[in-house]
């Protein structure tokens, strides 16, 4: 009866396991089913980027670093200085009331409420452009509605400077931060509040010593996110202010058409070369803060 059992369990046990060896052999032809996805992604991203490196390289004929020294000093350094610190300020303040915001709704008891707000921030975050500028100035303009009715304009407000495009830009990045950190206050768990209170923990003790330590991957990757979203924006800035606020975008633009110098294509290329090293930076930074949260949160 031993001996029985004792020849039968490595038949069972291998034949347990060969379903489980088939799931996990790859077929030798499957990559091919990803052949139409690269080759779109080469056509789009890698043929662009390939022709924005050329020109950003070259110099008078040959190839240099001529353009990219250019494109970090005088105006266009300021530019550049202007784009990360309008979206190193948003993405700040909109991380901040967008998380409070996202709190608020999580925790409330009515679905309705949730579900109009999540609804409202998914719209509102792709919300942008010309139609967003025209918004603003109709509403907050030198002749807005609002500026007419509450005299703005006698306190100093103006709508076209650097902090009247930042609020602008908080429409559409405080729902973008509402999406971002609402399914990781839903993937805290109350078993963990519950534990804290057992335990002594006041609700400040229980964020400072949990829910916050647990949700700082996702708050700071959700910072990263709005970092980039407001550094690359263009055209609501384009529709507002023009070139009154100095922005990386704006330089960009009149370099390509020839707006103050002729001749300055490559240096554009070369400043959008450098808005590309910014967003590798950006999303360095982002990836591996997602991955944590979502291992935290699994």
């Amino acid at each position: 009866m031993t001996l029985t059992t004792a020849t039968s369990t490595p038949a069972a046990v291998t034949a347990v396991d060969r379903p489980t060896e088939r799931r996990g052999r790859r077929r030798p032809g499957a990559w091919l089913a990803a052949v139409p996805l690269l080759a779109f992604v080469a056509l789009a991203f890698g043929v662009p980027a390939l022709a924005m490196l050329n020109g950003a390289l070259s110099v008078n004929g040959s190839y240099g670093l001529g353009n990219m020294s250019q494109s970090v000093h005088g105006a266009y350094w300021t530019a550049l200085l202007g784009s990360v610190k309008l979206a190193a300020t948003t993405a700040a303040i909109a991380a901040v009331l967008g998380l409070l915001l996202a709190q608020a709704v999580v925790t409330s008891r009515g679905k309705a409420l949730r579900e109009a707000v999540l609804t409202a921030s998914g719209v509102l975050a792709n919300f942008g452009g010309v139609p967003l500028a025209f918004a603003f100035v109709a509403t907050l303009g030198n002749a807005g509605v609002l500026t007419t009715e509450l005299g703005l304009a006698e306190h100093g407000w103006s709508l076209y400077s650097f902090w009247g495009l930042a609020l602008t830009y908080l429409y559409f990045l405080i729902p973008l931060m509402v999406l971002t950190v609402a399914p990781a206050l839903d993937g805290l768990r109350p078993q963990w509040r519950e534990a804290a209170r057992s335990s002594g923990a006041n609700a400040w003790q229980y964020w400072r010593h949990v829910g916050v330590p647990v949700l700082l991957p996702t708050l700071l990757g959700g910072f990263v996110l709005l970092f980039g979203s407001a550094f690359a924006a263009y055209a609501t800035a384009a529709s507002m202010v023009g070139s009154s606020v100095p922005l990386v975008t704006m330089q960009i633009a009149d370099a390509l058409s020839g707006n103050v110098l002729v001749g300055q294509e490559n240096v554009a290329l070369a400043l959008s070369l450098d808005m590309v090293i910014v967003a590798l930076l950006v999303m360095a930074v982002h990836l591996p803060l997602q991955r944590r949260s979502a291992r935290w949160l699994a």
